[in-house]
């Protein structure tokens, strides 16, 4: 079931519990049938607030989450072909900004190291992004392997 239709059931029967006794009065038919009408008025309103609240509620976070989003992005598209979360994905300054963001907002534990090379690292979701600070400040790169930046000998 649900939850619109848990919602909106209660509150139409809450309205219509409302309006009973003035039924119960002898109210003629014309009235009553005026009466639901103003209620479906008032379910089809409570309805489209309903949908501003969800649509805005959607535009925001994906606006400020978009960082989070294309890592997803390639974090399921590398998902779909190996059956498992990549190992690296790099990603340029504003994505790591919003990452990192994402983390505090949301009170996640942030897991960020520096490689031996004096590479930033930070671990979102199983997968390490690496900052490129030379790349543009929106760039997020192909997802890889640790064994895949390894050449292969054979």
């Amino acid at each position: 079931m649900e939850r619109r239709a848990v919602v909106g059931g209660s509150l139409l029967a809450g309205l219509s519990t409302m309006m009973s006794p003035a039924f119960a009065d002898g109210v003629s038919a014309e009235s009553a049938s005026a009466a639901a009408g103003d209620l479906e008025g008032v379910a089809d309103s409570i309805d489209q607030l309903r949908q501003t609240v969800e649509r805005q509620f959607a535009s925001v976070y994906s606006e400020k989450w978009q960082g989070v989003s294309r890592i997803r992005q390639q974090q399921h598209t590398w998902m779909r072909s190996t059956q498992k979360y990549p190992d690296f994905i790099e990603v340029g300054l504003d994505i790591w900004d919003n990452i990192y963001d994402w983390h505090v907002v949301y009170q996640q534990p942030v897991n960020m190291t520096r490689t031996s090379d004096g590479r930033y690292t930070m671990v979102f979701m199983y997968t390490t992004l690496l900052l490129r600070p030379d790349q543009a400040p929106d760039f997020v790169g192909f997802a890889f392997d640790a064994d895949s930046a390894r050449p292969r000998t054979r």
